[in-house]
């Protein structure tokens, strides 16, 4: 006597099929979908804090102030952001500080950071990647000397 089957009982194991093809997929994109999300945070921290340098150099009354300072608000805006460079490059041009009062000029800062994506793990995913922002800033022409 044969024993009639359930509707359906072939279904049980395509389901686990679909299961092992499917949530490793859904992981990988899911990840994918992270480590983008983290790229575009850490781009927009890198040009706030070149923002915040450029604004910060831009009200300072010598050159040497304008790229100590301008250093400074950049690093430290970077790190409010928990942006963590491998290799900071922070570049200064704060040469419309030392222009004739009256004049108009501008200041401007650049941030090189290469971020750390190796704790992703993931294929074709490089362990860091180059990101780079550069703000300008005018001086007030009507600064006090």
């Amino acid at each position: 006597m044969r024993r009639a089957e359930r509707p359906g009982a072939e279904r049980g194991m395509s389901a686990a099929v679909e299961a092992v093809v499917i949530v490793p997929a859904l992981l990988l994109f899911v990840v994918l979908l992270l480590s983008l999300a983290r790229l575009a945070l850490a781009e927009q921290s890198i040009g706030t804090a070149a923002a915040a340098g450029a604004r910060a150099a831009s009200l300072a009354r010598t050159v040497g102030e304008a790229t100590e300072q301008g250093r400074a608000a950049a690093l430290l805006t970077l790190d409010e952001h928990d942006v963590t460079c491998l290799d900071p490059r922070i570049r200064v041009d704060a040469s419309g500080v030392g222009r004739a009062v009256g004049t108009r000029a501008s200041v401007s800062v650049a941030v090189d950071c290469r971020l750390n994506l190796s704790d992703l793990a993931l294929p074709l995913v490089p362990g860091g990647i180059q990101v780079s922002a550069s703000r300008a800033s005018p001086v007030d022409p009507l600064r006090g000397g």
